[in-house]
């Protein structure tokens, strides 16, 4: 387990059960997925294979061929057979690193995990290839590879200089989170205390700068007030890139209705991930009431870790986790195209960043589970293509379009590089 998937459940699994299936999908609805992502790529916002193999196997990128090498004791969920397998078309590699890493030290640290990403995509010609337009994403999978971008999970990544943010770009980067786990110094996270309501005027120049040279901007892990002043500040339409539904868990990583509401103006998309915590009011509440056992149990037993530990097992034992399926993914998939309408819904599964995952979305050979799902609820080829990928197409081309539009103005500079020469 890395320690992105240890922060994301703060402890609260602690075995990953062995992995599950959905049912087999009929060859006619198979034939029409295969159909519908042959002409659309179906692009994933956000995978953690490159923190993995950061954590668990020493940045080597070898043996991700295929499913054959499982990596025991931590299993990927991806791998390049698997990819095809999953009909997938385009991915954003996440460049993640601990949000509490600052300045220099970010920096270096990202542009390993940049490293890692870029390393494995040289290392499999056959199955990906960097992307770094939308043109490219098309070329690229009509070519029956994997249309690669890199996403940079957090804003303290840039270490506070803009003239990263431009390099991370020019490595591959299409996407930067403006926070983590952490308010930064110039955004506030869902996950932390408030500094700002919001964007400081930094926050706003780094949006603004993201804008003039292509960059998406990511609002997944910020609050709702960072949402709004994000939206509100870009011309480009932004992307949750790994986000699902408030109104079915109140859980603060989720993206509010009165957001969802403002993305048709915005012309942005929410990516639906695929971690329980976030999209299973069930599981959101039984992971509450063992975190309170275990607090509980940690009380009692101050000097004895295996009693504490003894005690969780019984309480587990007693209380299983509630299941999960494909169907809870597609219920918030649902929820976010009514509010925000077909065009503004993604696919972003946090594969190899969460340690369990729903019922037949056990890796990347499984999007076509939940696409057979949304079928079986009467979903068109039409809205199906947009959720594959056309809606993030759109929002890239936009982008684009948008620092074309800006390529007179100059580089946005930070405010350590504004300093007076000594």
């Amino acid at each position: 387990m890395t320690l992105k998937t240890m922060l994301l459940l703060a402890g609260a699994i602690t075995l990953v059960p062995a992995a599950a299936t959905a049912d087999p999908i009929d060859p006619k609805v198979q034939a029409r997925i295969d159909r519908i992502l042959k002409a659309t790529p179906l692009i994933d916002g956000h995978n953690d294979i490159a923190e993995q193999l950061a954590e668990n196997y020493k940045r080597s990128i070898a043996g991700l061929a295929s499913g054959t090498d499982q990596r025991a004791p931590n299993p990927l969920m991806t791998d390049m057979a698997r990819l095809h397998q999953g009909r997938v078309g385009g991915q954003f590699w996440s460049v993640y690193i601990n949000g509490a890493v600052t300045g220099d030290a970010a920096i270096r640290e990202t542009i390993e995990q940049i490293d890692i990403a870029r390393r494995m995509i040289d290392a499999y010609p056959k199955d990906l290839e960097l992307a770094r337009t939308a043109d490219d994403v098309v070329r690229i999978h009509k070519a029956g590879r994997v249309a690669s971008m890199l996403g940079v999970e957090g804003g303290r990544q840039i270490g506070g200089s803009l003239a990263a943010l431009r390099q991370y770009y020019n490595l591959g980067a299409r996407y930067m989170t403006l926070t983590h786990n952490q308010t930064t110094e110039w955004a506030d996270s869902a996950t932390d205390d408030p500094k700002y309501d919001g964007l400081n005027p930094f926050g706003v120049t780094v949006v603004h700068e993201m804008n003039r040279i292509g960059m998406l901007v990511d609002l997944s892990h910020v609050a709702p007030a960072t949402m709004k002043d994000a939206i509100a500040a870009s011309r480009a339409p932004v992307i949750f890139s790994h986000s699902s539904a408030r109104a079915l868990v109140d859980h603060p990583r989720n993206v509010p209705d009165d957001v969802l509401q403002l993305l048709p103006a915005n012309g942005g998309v929410v990516m639906v991930n695929f971690v329980p915590d976030f999209i299973s009011k069930d599981v959101w509440n039984w992971n509450a009431e063992r975190g309170a056992q275990e607090a509980r149990l940690k009380s009692f037993h101050r000097n004895s870790k295996a009693e504490v530990e003894a005690g969780l097992k019984a309480w587990d034992a007693a209380h299983p986790r509630p299941p999960v399926t494909v169907a809870t993914v597609a219920d918030n998939i649902d929820h976010i195209a009514k509010i925000a309408g077909y065009d503004h819904v993604g696919i972003g599964g946090d594969l190899d960043g969460i340690p369990y995952t729903p019922v037949g979305l056990t890796g990347v050979q499984d999007y076509p589970n939940l696409f057979a799902e949304l079928i079986r609820r009467g979903w068109s080829d039409q809205n199906l293509a947009k959720l594959a990928g056309g809606n993030v197409l759109r929002v890239l081309r936009q982008a684009e379009a948008v620092a074309a539009s800006m390529k007179a103005e100059p580089a946005a500079l930070s405010p350590v590089d504004e300093a007076p020469a000594q």
